[in-house]
């Protein structure tokens, strides 16, 4: 399925030029360095990493969480005819001794952090998994790097702005810690193609005849290609500025409606495919945004992208609401960590799911 979706002419819905690939010195310079990727056998990650491939480096080590996601991977590298020295490495961002360990081994000098739990709904519905993976497991990963002289390139994403979701406020805390140890961060909005997409999802719905569902028509979002996405973040690490927070230049968003009637016309045009509303999701938004009303954006020497200037919490009140969350975290309390994260990100607005599981659960573990 993934492979007709990158077949479809994806130019020809976006109406837009492609974004820029990165130039030269950019990829000379990152084929000087060991390089690790998390979340290695994501859709992001995967095509990252068969990217850097090509480059040469003098070492790639490639960490999963997903036993076969990283199977998938490692067939598809060994596939691809490259010869770059590869390490792939089953395990958890989370995991501080493994952590120590592949920097030790392998002491990589920039670490592209893909590895994250990004599904809305789902997050709503376990708060606690998304805290302890997207937040501690950045934080566990930022220490080690740090500690180690490597700096950290986050992907990070448009949810993270003014958040309706856990899913986005854990990943705006994310960028706060990568920022603060002088890391970059990228968001990106929805990547076309990418698996458990919005677009993966029309495609399965579609080849079976019908309805695609479609939360709200009126939803709007930004879209860029896999391979976009690739360039995007292969740029960012070519940025020299610490604690740089980075977003492409889109000149539009695109309703979600639009897209399911491009894809059923591009995959079954012989079909008239039907749409059917369902209604948002908790932690849904109808439109997403790259930067906030409150942040600023300015010009930076990449084609395609701008910093945008964002305000972090003090050190000290973001370190000490962390080991709060840590605490909440340790002890199931629900409630507690929702108060600590939105603690963390102040424009953070809770679904009505989420208060009423955080008022249901409490201290208690609840499933």
């Amino acid at each position: 399925m993934l492979s007709s979706l990158h077949n479809l002419n994806w130019r020809s819905f976006l109406a837009r030029p492609q974004l820029p690939s990165p130039p030269p010195q950019a990829l000379d310079a990152l084929a000087q360095q060991a390089i690790l990727i998390t979340g290695a056998g994501g859709s992001i990650g995967s095509a990252l990493a068969l990217r850097l491939g090509t480059l040469a480096l003098p070492n790639l080590v490639l960490l999963e969480a997903s036993e076969s996601n990283l199977y998938t991977l490692e067939r598809d590298w060994n596939t691809s005819g490259t010869a770059c020295p590869v390490t792939p490495i089953l395990g958890s961002v989370d995991d501080k001794a493994l952590l120590e360990e592949i920097f030790f081994a392998h002491a990589p000098s920039i670490v592209f952090h893909a590895a994250a739990f990004k599904q809305v709904p789902l997050m709503e519905q376990q708060p606690m998994a998304a805290i302890r993976n997207n937040i501690f497991g950045t934080e566990a990963l930022t220490r080690t790097a740090t500690a180690h002289g490597a700096r950290v390139v986050l992907l990070s994403t448009d949810k993270a702005v003014a958040p309706s979701s856990v899913m986005g406020a854990t990943k705006r805390v994310a960028e706060q810690i990568v920022l603060a140890s002088g890391g970059t961060a990228l968001r990106l909005g929805n990547v076309l193609a990418s698996r458990d997409s919005v677009a993966q999802v029309f495609a399965r719905e579609i080849a079976q005849g019908g309805p695609a569902t479609i939360t709200d028509p009126a939803a709007r979002r930004y879209f860029l290609t896999l391979d976009e996405a690739v360039n995007l973040l292969l740029n960012a690490a070519s940025y020299p500025e610490p604690g740089t927070l980075l977003a492409p230049v889109l000149p539009a968003t695109h309703s979600i409606q639009e897209l399911a009637r491009f894809m059923a016309h591009a995959l079954r045009p012989e079909h008239e495919i039907s749409l059917k509303i369902t209604g948002n999701r908790p932690g849904d938004k109808e439109i997403e945004a790259l930067w906030s009303a409150r942040e600023r954006t300015r010009k930076v020497n990449l084609e395609g992208m701008v910093a945008v200037e964002t305000l972090l919490l003090p050190k000290g009140r973001r370190e000490s609401l962390l080991a709060n969350l840590l605490v909440a975290l340790a002890e199931r309390d629900t409630a507690a960590a929702l108060a600590c994260l939105r603690a963390l990100v102040p424009d953070y607005t809770p679904s009505r799911a989420v208060l009423a599981l955080a008022a249901r659960c409490g201290s208690r573990v609840c499933l």
